[in-house]
């Protein structure tokens, strides 16, 4: 592995809160943050400094995702419900109240949409139908984040009671293993591109491996100073990235499991507060961060 080279290429403004949710949409040119101030907003890598608002809404956004068959956005709209953004129009164009909670992370797979809120409920979504299909009560404490394994069928859900719960997709979500092995809340959740490896992050700063084919844990790496957020692989696999709530990121090897460059504002001009959730692009490769600074940063990263 050669070198990281880190340069910072934008800083974006426009949102006035701190900003929780980032995905990337069906066409990776674009991406989507939300924030406290219930703003979402559709940015554009070739011209990042045009932020579009998509939507206001009346309370904090922590939930994004995209279906990328019908190029709708999902919002989580917290204690509230999810409301659904026709992109090709930007126009909503349904909304359903699901819950008086928090909703922490929502998924798309198929014709389904996954809802994770704070009472612990996983909300299971028909799309054509714009109904609820299923509820299950995973955990009284909150369900944080949700990883899937398209090919294997398998849902990672990382919660507050510290626990993995993977659940099988084509077996009406039965149980295949609970990961309890972190310290405190899960926060950060990604199966690798190949499906073979999960690592996870959370409250207690540490990242864990662990090998999807049977989950049992290769590797548990005390990793930043306070919680990790998130983390985002690199498209071809051989790295991610971690963000925490130490103001930093860090590009990790994920073949040798080790840190590889530390992404700060003392060495980088970055983010001053917390990190709360990042992606590393399809489209050129950069990294997109957001922050409780209010803004966020687009970094070329170079690995030659």
């Amino acid at each position: 592995m050669g070198k990281i080279e880190v340069n910072k290429l934008h800083t974006l403004i426009g949102h006035n809160d701190c900003i929780y949710a980032l995905t990337e949409g069906s066409d990776p040119r674009f991406f989507y943050t939300g924030s406290g101030d219930g703003m979402v907003v559709e940015w554009d890598l070739d011209f990042p400094k045009d932020g579009k608002l998509i939507a206001k809404l009346n309370n904090s956004v922590y939930a994004l995702a995209i279906d990328h068959v019908r190029n709708l956005l999902f919002i989580g709209h917290n204690f509230e419900g999810i409301h659904v953004i026709d992109l090709n129009d930007n126009v909503e164009i349904w909304s359903l109240k699901l819950t008086d909670q928090a909703i922490f992370d929502i998924k798309i797979i198929g014709n389904e949409v996954y809802v994770g809120t704070g009472d612990g409920v996983l909300t299971i979504v028909d799309i054509e139908k714009r109904a609820i299909r299923k509820h299950i009560k995973l955990s009284s404490k909150s369900i944080r984040v949700f990883a899937v394994a398209t090919d294997k069928k398998h849902l990672a859900v990382g919660l507050s009671d510290h626990s993995i719960k993977i659940l099988d997709i084509a077996n009406d979500f039965q149980p295949i293993a609970n990961l309890a092995t972190h310290t405190n809340s899960v926060f950060a959740l990604s199966y690798s591109p190949s499906e073979d490896l999960l690592i996870s992050g959370g409250r207690d700063a540490q990242l864990k491996f662990w090998d999807s084919s049977n989950y049992n844990q290769i590797q548990n790496i005390v990793a930043h100073m306070y919680a990790i957020n998130y983390i985002s692989f690199k498209e071809d696999g051989r790295l991610f990235v971690s963000c925490s709530m130490d103001k930093s990121m860090k590009i990790w090897d994920v073949a040798e499991q080790k840190l590889l460059k530390v992404i700060d504002k003392a060495r980088n001009a970055g983010h001053g507060t917390s990190i709360n959730k990042v992606v590393w692009s399809t489209y050129q490769g950069n990294i997109i961060s957001v922050s409780d600074d209010r803004s966020i940063s687009i970094w070329q990263i170079s690995d030659n």
